[in-house]
């Protein structure tokens, strides 16, 4: 009989990332049965996804616009390999101005979130979370590209970039993870 082995469906490794904190509300701790637990308020989620939606519609890591970077003094470089590279931090200079996205093609919004057993939000979690992508899209200059289905052959713009798909797992402890994405490029 084979042995139980059980993994995360996609497991993520550590990552050195620079965090912002957005700010001090929305978010508390406290302690019931001798426990501590973390509550957060339905505004602090649709703050955090609209400001994530918005930073990954405008912006890339400084990882990654260092690697775009080397390839410019790259002596293995081709002349082509260079021309895409300057492009590419023309285009994300652009972006990082915040009025044109880094792509036309903003995507459908997916979030995906662990969500410890010992956080409250006393909300519908994908509610805030969808309201927050709502908010970006009416907010920003980002295409709308969500199709609805009226018919078996008709299909309409939704005009709001909703729905996303949110996805939301139980886990354990007083931590909420919460990753964005913009699937551009077809349908997710």
């Amino acid at each position: 009989m084979p042995e139980f082995l059980y993994s995360d469906l996609l497991p993520v490794g550590e990552a050195d990332i620079s965090y912002r904190k957005l700010t001090d509300q929305y978010v508390s701790t406290f302690e019931a049965g001798g426990r501590n637990f973390l509550h957060v308020e339905p505004e602090g989620l649709r703050l955090l996804t609209a400001e994530a939606m918005r930073d990954i519609s405008h912006l890339l890591r400084p990882a990654h616009l260092k690697q775009l970077a080397s390839i410019l003094d790259d002596v293995e470089a081709s002349p082509n390999d260079r021309f895409v590279a300057i492009e590419l931090l023309k285009n994300a200079n652009i972006a990082a101005g915040g009025v044109l996205p880094s792509c036309q093609d903003t995507g459908t919004a997916i979030v995906w979130g662990h969500k410890g057993e010992r956080v409250i939000t006393d909300s519908d979690d994908a509610e805030a979370i969808s309201r927050g992508i709502f908010d970006t899209f009416q907010t920003s200059n980002l295409r709308y590209s969500q199709l609805a289905p009226l018919s078996m052959f008709e299909e309409s713009n939704t005009g709001n970039n909703l729905p996303a798909q949110i996805e939301i797992y139980a886990s354990e402890g007083e931590i909420y993870k919460l990753a964005f994405m913009a699937k551009g490029g077809g349908s997710a």
